[in-house]
């Protein structure tokens, strides 16, 4: 019911899919072992800052292999368009540093 009143529309699952599992397991590890655990969690609301701060950086920053390295919710990584500086890389820090995404500063 909170869903619907988010205005977020919820999807039947097919009873007894154990594909979908491994999707989710591999989400859950990834949670786990590129964010809890640095932290010692001291609430649900310092939980909930985690988690949050972690989809946000796996959604728009983290590159995916199966989107040929674009983020589900970003743009695509720019083409190559030649050498660049060092100068030029810029570093966007997440939950003090233990997340981290290079980009190229933009033009």
């Amino acid at each position: 019911m909170a869903l619907a009143d988010a205005g977020i529309k919820t999807m039947q699952l097919p009873f007894r899919s154990p594909n979908l599992n491994a999707y989710v397991e591999r989400l859950i590890q990834s949670i786990e072992v590129e964010c809890l655990d640095h932290f010692i969690v001291l609430g649900t609301r310092h939980l909930d800052h985690l988690l949050s701060e972690y989809i946000a950086y796996h959604n728009r920053e983290r590159p995916h292999m199966a989107l040929e390295f674009a983020t589900p919710m970003g743009r695509p990584p720019p083409a190559r368009a030649g050498p660049f500086s060092p100068r030029e890389v810029r570093c966007r820090e997440r939950l003090g540093g233990v997340l981290r995404h290079y980009y190229r500063k933009a033009a």
